[in-house]
């Protein structure tokens, strides 16, 4: 998902862009008309599951065409069943945070380090948190924050004018390997451009990143990973043909978990 712009990339007013998200009464986000005709696609030979570090709110204003039996939330804090969050999952994420300091503590800290140059502090869904900089230019050095942050048993990590503090224990991938073994699928395929989604697309057993965002500007990659040849919406439509590329190869197919971030 990105601006309209964005999303239509190179090729400008020629691409076909779709809202797909609405905020306050406004198109915040788009997806290219191919990009959703592929995801469908996919949907319908694989179990798709949509993984987003957004808060469960933030997730429920996207409509991508898809009604998909799985999703996660808040970066693996919120495993949806039938779009409802999952109360065992809860408790499972909320036993495996004992051991790390608090959320208050964390945006305390956060709040002490943003002042003076952040938009937004803010704790997300009370698992992790994240600062808003109005340019990711005012963004400090994050070193001291990061050896603080780490004592806590938290990690430091950027995405253009956002700063995330999260829980080393809330990671998508452990979120992914519940709804794999519930649906005992056994191939997983990944996509995401994050350094939250790495852990992911590490476990995955082929991966897909695109040719922008946090992972393509720090050239992070791995043997098992394809880099998109694009940029914006024309990444995603190729990040989506791999990943069925990949489903279609694969004779043993056998529903195997897909994750588009």
């Amino acid at each position: 998902m990105a601006s309209a712009a964005a999303a239509a990339g190179a090729a400008g007013a020629a691409v076909v862009v779709r809202e797909v998200e609405r905020y306050n009464g406004a198109p915040q986000s788009y997806a290219t008309a191919r990009e959703l005709e592929l995801l469908a696609e996919l949907d319908r030979v694989a179990v798709v599951v949509p993984v987003t570090t957004r808060t469960l709110a933030q997730y429920r204003r996207v409509d991508l065409g898809i009604r998909p039996r799985y999703a996660i939330a808040a970066n693996g804090g919120h495993l949806l069943v039938d779009g409802e969050p999952d109360p065992a999952w809860a408790a499972t994420v909320a036993a495996d945070l004992t051991d790390c300091a608090p959320p208050a503590t964390m945006l305390a800290l956060a709040e002490r380090f943003a002042a003076g140059w952040a938009r937004t502090v803010r704790a997300a869904d009370d698992l992790f948190v994240y600062v808003v900089a109005h340019d990711r230019l005012d963004i400090p050095d994050l070193a001291a924050l990061t050896a603080q942050v780490e004592a806590g048993g938290w990690s430091v990590s950027q995405q253009g004018r956002k700063v995330y503090l999260v829980p080393t224990a809330l990671t998508k991938q452990r979120a992914v390997d519940e709804v794999r073994r519930r649906t005992g699928t056994r191939v997983q395929l990944a996509a995401g451009d994050s350094v939250l989604d790495i852990p992911m697309l590490l476990a995955a057993d082929a991966a897909v990143r695109p040719a922008h965002g946090e992972l393509h500007e720090l050239a992070w990659t791995a043997p098992h990973v394809t880099i998109t040849a694009d940029a914006g919406g024309r990444a995603g439509e190729q990040l989506l043909s791999a990943l069925l590329a990949q489903v279609r190869a694969d004779g043993r197919w056998d529903g195997g978990a897909v994750v588009p971030a």
